[in-house]
């Protein structure tokens, strides 16, 4: 099956907590399939009434998020098409903004692009120590036009510059923790795993209508995303046309 076919996104709800959970072989990428999978997952489960809060995280031991496939970028050859791939990642982050529940984050392993986005679009975000992070677009052709603003809302501008900017670098999960993207980190993952279950727990006997309330507040000021993250996927949508970013693509998938 081609990469761009493969991985998908499942749920279930337990005791007032549901859990989402999204897969790809290679890493955990991001193929359009999973992205639209995923956004609309946690849309539904925001008027899910079942559902009080929601739990998000990835499968496998090891990364956490490879950020978008390289096997559907490098296919990419309108801006129509472009626009609507970088418009998953859009999705998903206003899908998190606008769910009226609360969102844990489970990031187990390294996060990359889209990961970070993700990591910084959760409303409380937990990882192990293994679980560093790198904003690879510039490094790639692009730039992380989309996941900026959700980066820079949860751990400033000079820190979310940082990672743009230096973009084959990894940061580790302690100066992730140090900047306000991870709220805590573990040696491992079950202590993390006990960690989430037990603030779902807390979280389940809280009023759901003050929690909805209290994610307004967070939020404030990001009304506007809906058309601000579109305009971003159109300038990646442009970008990846680009016999530059082509180029790099391809030589990042030879390494």
């Amino acid at each position: 099956m081609n990469a761009v076919n493969q991985g998908d996104v499942q749920y279930s709800t337990e005791n007032g907590i549901a859990t989402v959970e999204f897969y790809h072989p290679l890493s955990n990428s991001l193929p359009g399939k999973v992205l639209a999978k995923l956004a609309n997952t946690i849309t539904e489960l925001g008027s899910n009434d079942e559902a009080l809060v929601i739990i998000v995280h990835s499968a496998g031991e090891r990364a956490f998020c490879a950020g978008a496939s390289f096997d559907e970028l490098v296919a990419i050859d309108d801006l129509e098409v472009g626009k609507v791939f970088f418009s998953g990642f859009a999705n998903v982050i206003n899908a998190c903004r606008k769910c009226p529940k609360l969102i844990i984050g489970r990031v187990q392993g390294k996060a990359v692009g889209g990961g970070v986005g993700f990591a910084s679009a959760f409303d409380y975000t937990m990882a192990t120590k293994f679980a560093s992070v790198k904003l690879s677009e510039l490094a790639v052709g692009i730039g992380p036009f989309v996941v900026g603003p959700a980066v820079e809302r949860k751990i400033g501008l000079s820190a979310m510059s940082q990672l743009a900017i230096d973009a084959t670098e990894w940061q580790t999960a302690e100066w992730a923790r140090a900047k306000g993207l991870y709220t805590e980190i573990f040696d491992t993952a079950d202590e993390m795993d006990q960690a989430i279950q037990t603030l779902a727990n807390k979280l389940c006997k809280s009023n759901p209508e003050a929690m909805r309330l209290l994610k307004q507040v967070f939020w404030e000021g990001t009304e506007h995303w809906d058309t601000l993250l579109a305009e971003r996927a159109a300038m990646s949508g442009q970008l990846i046309l680009s016999d530059f970013t082509k180029n790099a693509i391809n030589s990042f998938k030879k390494k």
